[in-house]
């Protein structure tokens, strides 16, 4: 797998660079903010992700290795393929995609291409928690709302597992979301009947 290549940047697009290294050069897939950072004639390293089909192989380059591995753990949601993945960091930052999946911001996700509401919610449902498993120490670390982690804790006493409570407060969320209402705006009896009644539907 090649994992980063340095060269001389010889062509500027935006969507891709190509960049001479060893007398080849090598066309790469950027998004517009990687693109804009190139300088035709000077050198840059790329850190890069080669991405196999059975009629092509297309490399996918990125300025930090988090960029990267950020890059290749949105694949990992249904229905997010590289070109989806690149957009969405066009768009956000790593910083400002591990805010929005941490504090389920839908609006901040849905300003992707391609991403709707719902691959919105897909993307926190199977990204939530999974940012801080990134190497890099710079990644932007949100702490739980305090009205969040009272709701779970209620599921969690009530009798559900860590995973079915996370996952009610999570569909709530963008429920009340796009209801235009703030959860924390809401007492907490109130969220935990809703919460509940959405447990129940989903577990049966």
């Amino acid at each position: 797998m090649i994992s980063t290549i340095s060269g001389t940047v010889r062509a500027i697009h935006t969507d891709r660079l190509v960049l001479e290294v060893g007398g080849v050069g090598l066309s790469v897939l950027v998004n517009s903010t990687t693109s804009i950072s190139a300088t035709m004639g000077a050198q840059l390293q790329l850190f890069t992700t080669l991405v196999v089909r059975e009629d092509s192989l297309t490399l996918f380059g990125f300025l930090t290795d988090e960029a990267r591995a950020l890059f290749e753990l949105l694949q990992t949601v249904s229905g997010v393929g590289p070109k989806v993945a690149l957009a969405i960091l066009g768009v956000l930052t790593p910083e400002d995609l591990s805010r929005a999946i941490a504090n389920e911001d839908l609006a901040a996700l849905e300003r992707t291409p391609g991403i709707g509401r719902k691959g919105a919610q897909r993307m926190i449902l199977e990204l939530k928690g999974k940012l801080s498993d990134l190497s890099s120490g710079a990644m932007h670390q949100q702490h739980v709302p305090a009205w969040r982690e009272n709701l779970t804790g209620a599921l969690v006493s009530l009798g559900f597992s860590p995973k079915d409570s996370d996952a009610a407060v999570t569909v709530l969320v963008a429920r009340l979301s796009s209801e235009g209402i703030d959860p924390a705006s809401q007492s907490l009896s109130a969220l935990l009947k809703d919460a509940l009644a959405q447990g129940k539907s989903s577990r049966g």
